[in-house]
């Protein structure tokens, strides 16, 4: 009979995050921040594999999950501050910084919102609702909170060769920009995709 597609899709960008993992560790421009960055991948690709048959998450997550591993891999690859596209954009509306570190934050709110929307739906009484939408959001600020304080003892162990890590870029806002973005991006995924969670979510539930 073989896999079931949704079975199928999962291995398969679960490979396909495995070959860019691999890509992204040729050359990257600081090792050690590289492995830094992508740590959460080569965390979450194994567990999310292991545990597939016995909590397959929706297609939703499961392809913003990935989006967000190449988000992660580009970033550690060249470092936040010196992703091309970030000057892309940089020159393009003369801003003042490389913004790719900004991109990644409003990912760290908007991608995990739904991972952390499903985790409530099935493992709690929880139901679609304001208590929902309150409780993922607060998930999301202190998991993005975790990261500062992860940033900060980074920091403090390894002095200027976290630098590259923080990608602060002068900037003495950036913690609170950071955690700001993973609000906005926490409550914009939630406005935006709750519905189709929803829906897929109740089909998966008659399989």
């Amino acid at each position: 009979m073989g896999m079931k597609m949704g079975q199928t899709e999962a291995w398969l960008l679960g490979l396909l995050t495995l070959a860019a993992l691999i890509v992204s560790g040729v050359n990257p421009y600081d090792r050690l921040t590289w492995v830094l960055e992508t740590l959460p991948v080569m965390i979450g690709l194994p567990l999310l594999l292991a545990t597939h048959r016995r909590f397959p998450l929706t297609s939703l997550v499961v392809r913003l999950l990935f989006v967000h591993g190449l988000i992660l891999m580009l970033g550690g690859h060249y470092t936040y501050a010196r992703v091309p596209v970030g000057f892309w954009a940089q020159e393009t509306f003369d801003l003042a910084r490389n913004h790719y570190d900004r991109l990644g934050h409003l990912a760290q709110g908007f991608i995990p919102a739904m991972l952390a929307r499903e985790i409530l739906l099935r493992q709690t009484p929880l139901r679609p609702g304001g208590w929902l939408f309150l409780l993922t959001t607060s998930v999301v600020l202190a998991f993005s909170a975790c990261y500062e304080f992860v940033e900060w003892g980074s920091a403090l162990a390894l002095g200027g060769d976290a630098d590259a890590f923080l990608a602060t870029q002068g900037d003495v806002w950036d913690t609170q920009w950071d955690m700001f973005l993973a609000l906005i991006g926490a409550l914009t995924a939630q406005l935006l995709l709750a519905r189709r969670h929803d829906r897929q979510l109740r089909q998966q539930s008659v399989c």
